[in-house]
C-alpha cells in the first residue's frame, strides 16, 4: 500500500486517484500507524508552509514521516511536500521544515514580466537521471503552481530544474527520497508515467 499523508492541507484526492490509475494500491491516510504500515509514503501539500508543519506536528504525523524516510521506505514529496523536506522556509517569516535536506525555500523575484505565483505548464531539465525520471524525455512538460522554490545546499540532490525568471531546482532526488515542486498528478500522460515508476520502486524495494 502506498500512503497518500492526509495531515488537513493537499490534494490528496486527485493524488490517490492518479496513483490508482497506474495501477497502485494508494490510500489516503492521517495516521501514524498506517504511515508505518506502507510500503511506500507519498506527502502532498498546497497552502503555507507554517500551516502544514503545524498540522504534521499537531496530528501526530511528523515523526512517522521523518521515521518512513529514515528507513529507506519510498517517499515522495509534490510541491509543499518538496518544501518541507528543506531546514527552513522564508515564507511569512522564518519556519523550521523537517530538515531532511538542507537548505532554504524562498519567493520568486518579483519581475514586471512574469506573474507570482508560477502557475501553469512548464519544461524541466533533467540534471540527474533519478529512477523516476525513466520514461521522462528532457524538456518534458509539467504543471506548476508556487509562489516559493527550494535551494539546496548540495547540488547532488538536484534532479531536475525548470527557468522561471531564474533557473531553480524543480526536482529533487537522494536515495530512497524523491520530491517534485510540480505536480505530476496533474501533469496528464507525462506526469501519470512518473507515478507508475514510482509505482514500480515503491515494488522493488
Amino acid at each position: 500500500m502506498i500512503a497518500v499523508v492526509d495531515y488537513g492541507m493537499g490534494n490528496l484526492r486527485s493524488v490517490e486517484k492518479a496513483l490508482q490509475m497506474v495501477g497502485a494500491d494508494a490510500r489516503i491516510v492521517s495516521s501514524a500507524q498506517a504511515v508505518k504500515d506502507a510500503r511506500g509514503v507519498v506527502l502532498p501539500g498546497v497552502g503555507a508552509f507554517s500551516d502544514c508543519m503545524r498540522n504534521l506536528e499537531s496530528q501526530g504525523l511528523k515523526i512517522p514521516v521523518l521515521d518512513a524516510i529514515k528507513s529507506g521506505k519510498p517517499f515522495l514529496g509534490i510541491c509543499l511536500g518538496l518544501q518541507l523536506l528543506f531546514t527552513e522556509s522564508c515564507e511569512f517569516g522564518r519556519h523550521e521544515g523537517l530538515g531532511v535536506f538542507a537548505g532554504k525555500v524562498v519567493r520568486f523575484p518579483e519581475q514586471t514580466s512574469l506573474k507570482v505565483p508560477h502557475m501553469g505548464w512548464n519544461s524541466i531539465s533533467i540534471i540527474n537521471k533519478a529512477p523516476l525520471l525513466e520514461d521522462i524525455q528532457n524538456g518534458a512538460s509539467f504543471y506548476f503552481v508556487h509562489s516559493y522554490y527550494v535551494v539546496p545546499e548540495d547540488a547532488s540532490i538536484t534532479a531536475t530544474t525548470t527557468s522561471y525568471g531564474v533557473e531553480y531546482t524543480s526536482m529533487v532526488w537522494k536515495d530512497n527520497v524523491f520530491a517534485t515542486q510540480f505536480h505530476p498528478e496533474k501533469s496528464q500522460a507525462v506526469g501519470l508515467n512518473m507515478l507508475a515508476s514510482f509505482k514500480k520502486f515503491v515494488e522493488k524495494n
